[in-house]
């Protein structure tokens, strides 16, 4: 448990908890375990998981509507981004499975892995509340996030590029000008320059995302929003 508390980047007070999250139905109906199996953890997680991305999203995102919001947040809690986030925990070593789950090959199974992340996220809250949750979960929501190009999110900086490229002679530079917060909560403030002009500004969890933010700043400030 030890190696999974320092990948989690979080020690629990209670392990029953972490151990709970791990257990998967087979193994807790073959063995007949006291607490059960992980699906009531996975239930709680699934929704401290939204609350936070939608929080997120939110705040990130004031220019979206609803619908494009419930697209994003869609594509960030789906199975196939919660099972990537539980293979890079490697989640599956340590996963209390049944003999016969165990040798079907029950520890890369999307949908395990996936119950899995929202389990042990659940754990977390329970055993120390949603600031540790929240921090839990942007390790790996910021990034997809910055990793994005579709219909939920737009691509700032490219749509700048192009209106720039239009005059040859004009040139633009994102410039780092303030990092803040612990490691695993860090916020960048970036500018956007046009030649030796400041024509954005922006904030967020990650350089990309922050430029990203004074791109759309940019763009608002030279006409009409993207």
């Amino acid at each position: 448990m030890e190696f999974l508390e320092e990948k989690l980047n979080y020690k629990f007070n209670n392990r029953d908890l972490l151990k709970n999250a791990l257990t998967h139905s087979s193994y807790a109906n073959e063995v007949r375990a006291a607490r059960g199996s992980n699906e009531r953890l996975e239930f709680l997680g699934d929704s401290v998981l939204s609350l936070i991305v939608s929080e997120y999203i939110y705040s990130q995102f004031s220019d979206k509507p609803e619908g494009e919001l419930t697209k994003l947040r869609a594509s960030l809690v789906c199975e196939k981004s919660l099972c990537s986030f539980a293979r890079e925990l490697e989640l599956g070593k340590y996963l209390l499975l049944g003999k016969g789950e165990d040798h079907n090959g029950g520890r890369e199974r999307d949908s395990i892995l996936a119950d899995a992340f929202e389990a042990v996220l659940a754990a977390i809250y329970l055993d120390a509340g949603m600031k540790k949750a929240r921090e839990h979960v942007m390790r790996f929501v910021s990034r997809e996030i910055n990793c994005k190009n579709d219909d939920g999110f737009k691509d700032y900086k490219t749509v700048l590029q192009e209106i720039i490229q239009r005059n040859p002679e004009e040139s633009v530079t994102y410039i780092l000008t303030d990092e803040q917060g612990p490691a695993h909560d860090k916020k960048f403030t970036v500018e956007v320059h046009l030649n030796s002009n400041v024509i954005g500004k922006g904030e967020g969890h990650s350089k990309k995302a922050a430029e990203q933010m004074a791109a759309k700043q940019a763009r608002e400030l030279m006409g009409a929003k993207i």
